[in-house]
């Protein structure tokens, strides 16, 4: 039986019909659309070493880090999940240099439906791979702003109108209702004229464009969709094992139960087909 050992990191994707999966595993990228079908078994042989600085790590904090390094490091800051709290400005970024790089660019408000409609933010660089990371089965780009912080103020606006966060029980069940997301943009705009005007006011006509863009549809590799979900947790469990049915977001689909790969980033584990 072939194996494969590494340390777990977000799965690749690549936008086809359907969406192309590779699990890293340090230097190694597994296939994993040609293993539907088959029999796999992941053991977390106990071993945990920080994504960012290599040390050792007991732990990991916010997928994949050290201690040290999730209290150091900008993209572990509590703006990461709430960007309209960006304090860059203030003078008080943890790291200006990786700031200028990756917040103070140009990020895309969006709807996505992955169990339901939703509003997201992302950076340019990364669509369609957020939708996919979400397993949205639609999305769209809604509007193009110039900062994260920018992003984070207009989603905070439109997430009092529509959620902001997926169900993920529902996302693997695969029964998502087709939407009709570019009539749902003209009314969440709408409805959000008056805020949406004042962010113009404070940051210029130039900062939110809105966008006139096609939806796109995302399929996904999946040959059955669980009715029941049960969430495998290397934590609780280091070993895993099952027919792979299906990947979907960042979740393989076991005949045994499913389990959210990303969460489990910078463990070390032993992959058996």
């Amino acid at each position: 039986m072939p194996s494969y050992q590494g340390h777990l990191a977000k799965m690749n994707v690549e936008l086809a019909a359907p969406v192309n999966y590779h699990l890293p595993l340090d230097e190694h990228r597994l296939p994993l659309n040609e293993l539907l079908g088959e029999t796999v078994q992941l053991t977390y042989t106990g071993k945990i070493h920080c994504a960012h600085c290599g040390r050792v790590s007991n732990k990991s904090f916010n997928q994949g880090y050290c201690y040290p390094c999730f209290k150091k490091l900008a993209q572990c800051d509590i703006c990461m999940m709430s960007p309209e709290k960006c304090h860059f400005d203030a003078g008080t970024c943890r790291e200006p240099e990786w700031a200028q790089e990756f917040c103070m660019t140009e990020h895309y408000v969006y709807l996505a439906n992955s169990s339901g409609v939703k509003v997201g933010i992302t950076r340019g660089t990364q669509l369609p791979t957020r939708w996919i990371d979400q397993g949205a089965v639609q999305a769209l780009p809604i509007l193009r702003v110039q900062t994260r912080q920018q992003s984070g103020l207009v989603e905070d606006v439109i997430r009092q109108h529509v959620a902001d966060k997926t169900n993920w029980r529902t996302m693997l069940k695969g029964v998502i209702p087709e939407l009709d997301l570019m009539e749902r943009r003209d009314q969440l705009l709408e409805l959000c004229h008056d805020e949406l005007s004042v962010l113009d006011q404070r940051f210029g006509l130039q900062a939110i464009q809105r966008l006139d863009a096609e939806a796109v549809d995302i399929n996904y590799p999946v040959l059955e969709y669980p009715t029941k979900i049960t969430s495998l947790n290397f934590d609780k469990n280091p070993q895993v094992s099952g027919r792979l049915m299906g990947i979907k977001g960042q979740y393989l689909i076991l005949d045994s139960g499913v389990i959210n790969m990303r969460k489990f980033t910078a463990y070390h584990i032993e992959v058996t087909v």
